[in-house]
């Protein structure tokens, strides 16, 4: 078992950081088995001397995982699985065992939920979108910091006559406002339909909101669509324990491979809900042309839209078999405890005039918080330092992450200080704009922007990726 971090590009400094941090965070020598499985599985990363730090983007693959999945085709003759000949039916048993796995990976019960293979988490939430039976006097709600994909299905709710409703977050943690929450769930008329959407965990502040959530909301009569994108990777999520109706999750941010497959989680009783306006190839039992009549098939193959990735879909069984056989307390803890020094070692940046270089959105601390940390870097002037720019140098460090407002405009609107008039001002021209034309009507309302700079930690980060990125963060101190 590994007693130092493996990384080739360790600067002087860092053997003396190395037990400091683990004095300091303890847990992580719960997880030292996770810098063998980078030298063995994931050493690109330390013979390219790249540091990866966009987790909350994507995941890594082991390659194991690509040898397996290799082996898997290698081995046998799969054909499209809506026949009924024998390499048909080969794929069918595949993607049943895959459906199989998921439902047990996240302690899902077969009785009580159903999995429907997407092309990613964006799929399944639009299939919710579409299919929710809003009307006049249902309510679609959901929290500032929610991603693109899921501010996206207010325009399905409006559409169909239904009010929506923004519950804040509070900074400077970017926490849900509880009483404001109360207040929205309180207000519906429980003999409608009505929907709350949050994420588990935000991908712009890391924060991680509580489940509990889902209980409190669905005794008052919602149903709840979880966002777990961003918290399943280094979370469990337990379902037998916490059952939300719609759970929408793209698997490459888990583990890396593959791609183009995800999946919405379902309770069967709000599935049997959904109303779906349009059907296709797979998701029917019988059509007619003349007839103009259609039915769709029963429960998940109704969401399901022509094929499913029949050949990537069993990488998915793969990948969550490598999760379990690493755990997923000790990704958890790993990620825990680098977080932690990542936003100790950043608080404590100041230019030379005592100023700070970092300013943290989020939680502070460890407390209720994922691997995602968010922030913008200042000058000894206090003037933002553009996150583009940032994003440059970083590259030509060796270092991949993140920049923008990373598809949660509400995050980093509150983030920012954004307001309802400097919003209106920014769209004041009623014309097409590029993101960075938008950034820059901002940036002349008294500097403003709504982009940062987002590192995020996963399971193979190590002690030197944060060392190496904290070192080149030091680079910008005058």
């Amino acid at each position: 078992m590994s007693s130092t971090p493996h990384h080739s590009g360790r600067s002087p400094d860092q053997p003396a950081a190395y037990p400091a941090f683990r004095r300091t965070y303890p847990a992580f020598d719960s997880t030292l088995t996770l810098d063998d499985l980078r030298a063995a599985e994931f050493s690109r990363l330390d013979e390219q001397n790249h540091v990866y730090l966009d987790y909350t983007g994507g995941g890594l693959y082991a390659n194991s995982q690509l040898r397996e999945h290799m082996a898997l085709l290698e081995s046998g003759v799969y054909g499209n699985p809506h026949s009924g000949n024998p390499t048909s039916e080969a794929t069918t048993d595949l993607v049943d065992s895959a459906r199989e796995s998921v439902l047990r990976y996240f302690n899902a019960s077969p009785d009580e939920y159903d999995v429907a293979f997407t092309s990613n988490a964006t799929g399944a939430i639009k299939l919710v979108g579409e299919a929710y039976p809003f009307g006049p006097g249902s309510h679609y709600a959901l929290t500032f910091d929610n991603h693109n994909s899921i501010n996206g299905v207010r325009e399905f709710a409006r559409r169909k006559g239904a009010e929506v409703s923004y519950v804040p977050v509070v900074p400077p943690e970017l926490r849900i406002d509880a009483d404001k929450l109360t207040a929205q769930l309180d207000s519906i008329d429980p003999a409608t339909n009505n929907l709350l959407a949050y994420p588990a965990q935000s991908n712009f502040s890391g924060v991680q909101h509580p489940l509990e959530i889902i209980e409190q909301a669905q005794s008052k009569g919602w149903d709840v669509l979880l966002d777990a994108a961003a918290f399943v990777p280094t979370n469990r999520l337990d379902l037998g324990r916490w059952r939300p109706d719609f759970v929408p999750l793209s698997f490459y941010k888990m583990f890396g491979h593959p791609t183009g497959v995800g999946c919405l989680l379902t309770r069967k009783s709000a599935l049997a809900k959904l109303q779906r306006p349009w059907f296709a190839g797979g998701t029917i039992t019988v059509s007619s042309v003349q007839g103009e009549r259609f039915q769709l098939a029963d429960e998940e193959t109704a969401f399901e839209d022509g094929t499913v990735n029949y050949l990537n879909i069993p990488a998915v069984e793969i990948g969550l078999n490598h999760i379990e056989s690493i755990g997923i307390e000790t990704i958890h803890n790993r990620v825990g405890s680098l977080t932690g020094w990542l936003i100790d070692s950043l608080t404590e940046l100041r230019h030379a005039n005592g100023e700070p270089l970092v300013r943290i959105y989020g939680p502070a601390d460890t407390n209720a918080r994922g691997g995602t940390v968010t922030v913008n870097f200042y000058d000894s002037d206090g003037k933002l330092i553009d996150h583009r720019g940032i994003e440059k140098l970083a590259g030509e460090h060796d270092i991949s992450l993140r920049t923008g407002c990373f598809c949660n405009p509400g995050a980093g609107e509150v983030a920012h200080g954004l307001t309802e008039e400097d919003m209106a001002k920014a769209f004041a021209s009623n014309e097409r704009m590029t993101y960075d034309q938008f950034l820059n009507a901002l940036e002349q309302q008294d500097g403003k922007s709504a982009g940062a700079v987002r590192i995020s930690l996963g399971m193979v980060t190590n002690f030197a990726d944060v060392h190496r990125f904290i070192q080149f963060a030091r680079t910008l101190l005058s």
